[in-house]
């Protein structure tokens, strides 16, 4: 059910004081503001105000309790765990962007990119993001390590579910798993860029 009160604003441009509606939501706590007086100007002011119950970030916690997993809570909006997967151990943060509302991922390898190949990884990153549905890789310059980052957008006050969350997870560590012996045939084996992406499409294939 929603709760209507009256609230006063200050006169606009000289105008008569305008009287406002706000319409609260007991469940989502979503405010609907619309203007109940006249303006000049002729336009309706319509203000969304969303109040989140909870942060995003605990329901990640949630879902790394209930799968038994090692994490860190390294703040109110972060959130770090490391999960072994076939080709490597993959060290993963969730992190809260108010600002944004979306909840960001980050998957990073244990691969360090020495300088010498930074141009032929530059180039494995462009074919391989090319075949990504979801999400995309980076290269993080500053510890010249590979990224695989990807978002939630949960704008209008929307909560991740655990089937999101394990989705999100899920979906980025298949990623992470199909392309990372690209990258390591390009780092450790100095291989181009176009052969180890066409190697490991071939073993895919073969695989399947």
């Amino acid at each position: 059910m929603y709760s209507v009160r009256k609230i006063r604003l200050a006169p606009c441009e000289g105008q008569g004081t305008v009287g406002v509606s706000v319409a609260v939501c007991g469940v989502c706590q979503i405010q609907l503001r619309r203007n109940s007086g006249q303006r000049r100007c002729g336009m309706d002011l319509i203000e969304m105000i969303y109040e989140r119950q909870s942060n995003p970030v605990d329901m990640i916690e949630v879902v790394a309790v209930t799968n038994d997993w090692s994490f860190e809570r390294s703040g109110e909006d972060e959130i770090a765990m490391t999960i072994e997967g076939s080709w490597s151990d993959y060290h993963i943060s969730f992190s809260w962007m108010e600002d944004y509302e979306a909840l960001h991922l980050a998957c990073a390898f244990d691969v360090n990119v020495p300088e010498k190949r930074v141009n032929e990884v530059v180039k494995l990153l462009f074919r391989v993001n090319g075949q990504v549905l979801m999400g995309h890789f980076d290269l993080w310059q500053q510890e010249h390590v590979i990224i695989f980052r990807q978002t939630l957008l949960l704008a209008g006050g929307a909560e991740p579910t655990n089937q999101q969350v394990e989705v999100l997870l899920s979906s980025a560590l298949e990623t992470c798993e199909m392309y990372f012996q690209a990258f390591q045939f390009v780092v450790w084996s100095g291989m181009d860029a176009k052969t180890a992406i066409d190697s490991v499409m071939f073993e895919t294939v073969g695989e399947a």
